[in-house]
């Protein structure tokens, strides 16, 4: 048997195709065959903390948007506690907060939007705390693996001096790739945050 294993070949690889958005975010490729869509929107009228837009887009290293992407996020709610067994802390769920999203780029302009929280700050490993930030995952076409990142707040400059993630990245320059940049855009608070797959300004991404 073990000689035989020696003679099978690996299994070739393959990337999300081009029918991801059909399984994974059916809705906005026009398709009404799940009975509760996966949604971009986190929250609802009654989820505590400060209300947020995050928006921006996945660029290829030339800096065109990549149109079939799709990206999840999950975060802490607005106490700093996430809506997991594994979050011992003892602070308060929200019951009202879903803390997890899933959306697809727009198809013609590469934009991907979500309507959250701004989350808390959480207790990490150690003791040491951690500042606000949001996880994300992203898939497309020509992605192995899916690319794992955090996306933490440009104005929330005194915890992120000492965050431990964002200081074992050495270089000031690679650091500013984790940081969305806070807008107002009638009325409502906006943080865009672009992620580039490649090239000199490449995001910093994670492996976990």
């Amino acid at each position: 048997m073990s000689n035989e294993l020696n003679y099978l070949k690996e299994t070739a690889s393959q990337t999300a195709g081009p029918y991801v958005h059909i399984g994974l975010a059916p809705a906005q490729a026009g398709f009404d065959i799940f009975e509760n869509n996966f949604s971009n929107v986190l929250v609802n009228d009654a989820t505590k903390g400060e209300r947020i837009i995050i928006e921006g887009r996945v660029l290829d290293g030339s800096g065109t948007p990549i149109r079939d992407v799709l990206v999840e996020i999950w975060q802490a709610n607005a106490d700093g506690k996430y809506a997991h067994p594994a979050d011992r802390q003892a602070k308060a769920l929200d019951k009202d907060f879903r803390g997890w999203g899933r959306a697809s780029s727009d198809f013609d302009s590469g934009v991907y939007r979500f309507e959250t929280i701004k989350p808390g700050k959480v207790m990490g490993r150690n003791g040491r705390v951690m500042a606000p930030h949001i996880n994300f995952w992203i898939v497309a076409r020509g992605i192995n693996i899916g690319l794992n990142t955090r996306m933490y707040f440009a104005d929330e400059e005194q915890a992120n001096a000492v965050d431990p993630v964002l200081n074992l990245i050495e270089l000031e320059v690679r650091r500013k790739t984790l940081l969305a940049h806070k807008s107002n855009r009638d009325g409502a608070t906006v943080y865009t945050f672009d992620v580039i797959v490649q090239g000199e300004n490449e995001t910093v991404f994670l492996d976990i």
